[in-house]
């Protein structure tokens, strides 16, 4: 058996943003556009006149400022409120795999590592833009890496589920060293004509690198423990897929993008996701006040005060729990591992920090790691 360790990590920021005061722009514009089409029905009271939005809404709900996106003209447009990504041909790199390489190679750099040392590749995200080929091999191609990759898909717990299927495979000694690679366009699923959830996403790509630590080229974090927990649950959905061409009805579905269904979610996943960690702590030997730091999930900030309280028995300082969220929106998988890559080189070896991530699914994923 070999211990893993996290030896580099690396962040692909799309140069496009959303502030919170544009998106309102635009989506009160669409709203009262729609409300114009259908004042009619409005007055029979048919149907609902959709209500604006506002900035403070978004901070207060979310604690969200601003989002990165890929097409920012897009999603303002209040006649389109999509982004427009450009079809590609097949013998362009796909857009997922363009982020991902950047991030990578980041990755790869800080790790002190070229990409022929690479043996596995994971492409753990949210949402894929194809079915096949797989875009993990596709990012390997470009990288120039050999052995092999495929892709994973457990929402916004992907990236610490790839964690904990790198770090396995690098303990029992199958491979020696993997790239997990998270390229994230949320905007791209996201319904942003929907008041209560148009501002929740961003557009970004992370990887981080797990190896061996003997192999470490310079300072890391060893992986002492990960765990991993699902439990079904219809509450954040999107039922789009390759069946839709089989429905009589392919109409523009609300619920073929993003969906939740926000009160249940905070009921069900903050016990869920504070008890895993808790009980993750326990089964490592590990106590809660020796946590230097909480590298959270990046949804919400009322749910990441609540854990951060329920997992530390009090509330964490600001540098115990650092926080993306108002600057990058939700990135889904992403989001605990760019507060991992931003805050986390001021750590001194010996001091112990939990990465976690919970989503869809319900699913929940925790690394445990200790600065090396």
């Amino acid at each position: 058996m070999y211990q893993p360790a996290i030896t580099g990590s690396g962040v692909f920021t799309p140069p496009e943003t959303i502030t919170n005061d544009e998106l309102v722009v635009a989506f009160n514009a669409y709203a009262d556009r729609w409300n114009a089409a259908h004042a009619d029905e409005i007055t029979a009271g048919t149907v609902e006149a959709k209500p604006h939005s506002s900035s403070d809404f978004i901070l207060s709900a979310s604690g969200i400022e601003r989002r990165h996106v890929m097409d920012k003209a897009g999603v303002l447009d209040p006649d389109r409120m999509y982004p427009r990504l450009r079809a590609r041909s097949d013998d362009e790199p796909s857009i997922m795999a363009e982020m991902a390489l950047s991030a990578a190679r980041t990755a790869l750099a800080q790790a002190g590592r070229d990409a022929a040392g690479v043996d596995c590749i994971l492409c753990a995200a949210s949402n894929h833009e194809r079915p096949y080929p797989a875009v993990a091999i596709e990012i390997q191609e470009l990288l120039g890496a050999t052995g092999f990759a495929f892709d994973m898909n457990v929402a916004c717990s992907s990236a610490t589920f790839g964690i904990q299927a790198a770090a396995d495979m690098v303990r029992a000694g199958s491979v020696r060293r993997a790239l997990v690679v998270s390229p994230e366009i949320c905007s791209g699923h996201l319904e942003w004509r929907d008041r209560d959830c148009h501002f929740i996403f961003g557009d970004v790509a992370t990887a981080v690198v797990i190896e061996r630590a003997e192999d470490a080229q310079g300072a890391h974090f060893v992986v002492d423990s990960t765990r991993c927990a699902t439990q079904f649950s219809n509450n954040i959905r999107n039922n789009n897929g390759f069946l839709r061409r089989t429905r009589d009805q392919m109409e523009d579905r609300r619920d073929m993008q993003f969906m939740q269904n926000g009160r249940k979610v905070f009921k069900e996943v903050l016990p869920m996701v504070s008890d895993h960690i808790a009980a993750h702590l326990a089964g490592a030997g590990w106590r809660p006040d020796e946590l230097r730091r909480l590298w959270l999930h990046q949804a919400n900030k009322t749910m990441n005060d609540f854990i951060g309280r329920k997992v530390l028995g009090r509330v964490p300082a600001p540098d115990e729990q650092p926080n993306i969220l108002q600057d990058y929106a939700n990135t889904s998988s992403a989001g605990s591992i760019i507060a991992f890559a931003q805050n986390s080189d001021d750590l001194s070896p010996g001091d112990r920090g939990v990465i976690c991530s919970f989503g869809a699914g319900y699913s929940v994923g925790s690394v445990l790691v200790e600065r090396a």
